[in-house]
């Protein structure tokens, strides 16, 4: 392990319940601090004040606030996978709609955060490791779907595939965390209806 990689690591994980429930609270206190102050002024003596310990015990557990970072985008890849795709029944534009629909949901509760996250936490091996391992799952299941659904009419299911996955991701990135709000509503039927019509012509 690089020493680069060490910085981005906890320090220690919990064993007892109590230890696991001061680094829930650390993690929550950080999310609540990023999203309000940005990644700059998102120092660990503000996190440690939010959580309500001392700056001692949050250095028991991170050894910096880019660990503490990289730990929360961890924690978004987790929840998004455990979202996990729905399954291939209805219509093509049902089942597009559901993808949306999921990864958007994934990425309102807060938007501040998100954009944290996406422009500044750090990429650990770890990280890297778990983004590639999540864009492959949700790429084989979509290839898989493209091939056997009677509506799709693109031929190359690979690339299809690989773009479905990645415009979704990428564009509900961007606009759901964009400083001005974007109406969500109108924002899934226009990316339903993109990608519905780029599938079936």
């Amino acid at each position: 392990m690089t020493a680069d990689s060490r910085r981005l690591q906890p320090r220690k994980r919990p064993r007892q319940v109590r230890a696991e429930l001061t680094r829930q609270r650390i993690l929550t206190a950080a999310a609540h601090v990023f999203a309000e102050h940005g990644y700059a002024a998102g120092t660990t003596n503000r996190i440690a004040e939010q959580a309500r310990i001392s700056i001692g015990s949050l250095y028991q557990y991170y050894p910096n606030k880019d660990a503490i970072l990289s730990e929360l985008l961890l924690r978004h890849l987790d929840v998004a996978a455990a979202s996990g795709p729905l399954p291939p029944e209805g219509s093509l534009e049902e089942i597009i709609r559901g993808q949306v629909r999921a990864v958007i949901e994934n990425h309102r509760d807060d938007p501040q955060l998100l954009r944290v996250l996406i422009e500044q936490a750090p990429r650990s091996p770890e990280l890297l490791a778990k983004i590639d391992q999540y864009e492959r799952s949700r790429v084989a299941y979509v290839r898989e779907l493209l091939g056997s659904h009677p509506e799709v009419r693109v031929e190359d299911t690979e690339t299809a595939a690989r773009l479905m996955v990645s415009t979704v991701e990428l564009v509900v990135h961007k606009l759901v965390a964009a400083p001005d709000p974007i109406d969500v509503g109108r924002f899934e039927e226009e990316l339903v209806a993109m990608l519905t019509r780029y599938l079936t012509q």
